[in-house]
C-alpha cells in the first residue's frame, strides 16, 4: 500500500543540492530545485552511480560516475550513457517535513 513517508527536514537539503534517503529498502535521491523538492531513484541506469551525489544544474542531475544526465522532475534520461530513465516519486512538504510517496 502506497503512502507518504517523512524522509527529511526542508533545511537538510539546500537549494541546488541532493541527498540520499532510504525508504522501504529503496535508495531515493531527493533534490531541492529552487525550493521545490523532487525524488527519483538514486541508482543510475548505466552503472549504478549514486545520483544523489551528482551535480545539479537547474532540474538536471549529472551522474558522478560516467556523466549520464537525468531530469529530476520526471526521472527521464537526458543524455548518455544511461540507456533509460529512473523511477520518479511524488514528494511534498508538510510544515518543515519532506515526505515521499512510496
Amino acid at each position: 500500500m502506497a503512502g507518504f513517508v517523512k524522509v527529511a527536514k526542508t533545511d537538510e537539503v539546500a537549494p541546488g543540492q541532493g541527498k540520499m534517503v532510504e525508504v522501504s529498502g529503496k535508495k531515493i535521491a531527493l533534490f531541492n530545485v529552487e525550493g521545490s523538492f523532487h525524488a527519483i531513484d538514486d541508482t543510475c541506469t548505466h552503472r549504478g552511480g549514486p545520483l544523489s551525489e551528482g551535480s545539479l544544474d537547474g532540474k538536471e542531475v549529472t551522474c558522478p560516475f560516467h556523466g549520464a544526465r537525468f531530469d529530476v522532475t520526471t526521472g527521464g534520461v537526458l543524455g548518455p550513457p544511461a540507456p533509460q530513465g529512473v523511477a520518479r516519486y511524488n514528494a511534498r512538504v508538510a510544515s518543515t517535513d519532506i515526505e515521499v510517496e512510496v
